[in-house]
């Protein structure tokens, strides 16, 4: 079987910031296995650029001493980058969540993924949001539990 007909079965995951924050301070929670699961090839997953930015500005605060081990992940993972949303993408998110949620869930849709995998109650308890995105949103440990990746660390 060749590797593309393997990258093609795998799930394609949008991950919020806090999740990848979450796999590296918690190596061992339900964010940290995702990001195993990537490293391993058993995950395709899909950032936009103010995910990055919002990584590298909460490790700059909460966790610096990683930063080094972080750009290194960043560097030698494949780890599929999509550009920000546009203005009018951002625009019509704006009605039901703060701009920058707003840019986050416009850049989601963009990416088409199987799973949109998120720490924020923002995102998960909102039906408006869920349904209008057309997203499968859920929780790390939701995504483990979906993909029968649970008590995999």
């Amino acid at each position: 079987m060749s590797e593309a007909t393997i990258r093609h079965k795998l799930s394609r995951i949008f991950l919020d910031s806090n999740v990848l924050f979450s796999g590296f301070h918690s190596p061992t929670g339900s964010p940290g296995i995702i990001i195993r699961h990537f490293v391993e090839g058993k995950l395709v997953v899909v950032v936009s650029q103010q995910v990055l930015q919002e990584v590298v500005r909460t490790f700059n605060k909460k966790l610096p001493e990683a930063l080094p081990a972080l750009k290194r992940f960043l560097l030698c993972s494949p780890l599929e980058v999509i550009g920000d949303p546009g203005p009018e993408d951002v625009a019509h998110w704006t009605k039901l969540l703060h701009e920058g949620d707003a840019a986050i869930i416009a850049a989601a849709i963009a990416a088409e993924p199987d799973f949109f995998v998120t720490g924020d109650s923002h995102f998960l308890r909102n039906s408006r949001v869920k349904k209008e995105s057309g997203l499968q949103i859920c929780s790390p440990s939701d995504l483990l539990r979906n993909l029968g990746l649970e008590g995999t660390s």
